[in-house]
């Protein structure tokens, strides 16, 4: 009998890499939070080294400003980086739910179906961070059950940007019915073969960002560039 011994466990600077990470994403860490070495590494019980890693890492992903003589920040949304992340996105999803019209397993539907359902839910407690997760699920299962994880991914690494307003955009206003809609139009028509409908559809969902910017740098105008 082979041995298997326990699972490695995540190093202290991915540990609160990914806490911090969490934490900006999901705007706990507001743009233009001032971050601190010692705060951090007395929140996580750390030492300041993988802290100081941490900071240089989600630099690099662009989601914190580390300015010399001032300090380190949590950095600003920069709308072109919205934009261009919005862009790739858009032509990706289309592309995908094409496919997903031409051919889609069963299980992966009724997927789609369940989460709808708990969309549903999340909307009738006005649950802003479970239905952003839940949105992020559906077109998740799209990629998958068109077998393009890998291109999935590869949308995850420019989300980083989009996403912050994505769910600024949910947090600040709960008319959300309209979403619902979107996505149970987009199963509708995978189940009747109609690509038209479903990248329309899709391209009109997307588009929503786009309207959005507008209002939210109007409301929050010190969380942008």
């Amino acid at each position: 009998m082979t041995f298997i011994g326990p699972s490695p466990t995540p190093s202290a600077r991915d540990f609160v890499y990914a806490k911090l990470k969490s934490q900006i994403l999901s705007l706990e860490l507001p743009p233009g939070t001032a971050l601190s070495e010692k705060e951090s590494s007395l929140a996580f019980s750390v030492s300041r080294t993988p802290v100081r890693e941490s900071f240089l890492r989600l630099a690099q992903e662009g989601l914190v400003q580390v300015l010399p003589q001032r300090g380190t920040f949590v950095s600003l949304i920069d709308p072109e980086l919205v934009e261009e992340a919005r862009f790739m996105r858009e032509q990706l999803e289309k592309a995908v739910i094409r496919l997903a019209c031409g051919s889609f397993p069963s299980e992966k539907l009724e997927e789609l179906r369940g989460n709808l359902r708990e969309q549903q839910e999340s909307i009738r407690r006005e649950d802003d961070r479970r239905l952003f997760e839940l949105d992020e699920i559906y077109h998740r299962i799209l990629f998958e059950g068109c077998g393009k994880l890998n291109t999935w991914a590869v949308i995850q690494q420019m989300n980083v940007h989009l996403n912050r307003t994505r769910l600024l955009r949910l947090v600040s206003d709960h008319q959300w019915n309209h979403l619902y809609e979107q996505h149970e139009t987009m199963v509708q028509a995978i189940e009747a073969h109609d690509a038209g409908l479903a990248e329309s559809t899709m391209q009109e969902h997307l588009l929503l960002s786009v309207k959005d910017q507008v209002v939210l740098r109007e409301k929050f105008p010190h969380y942008f560039k």
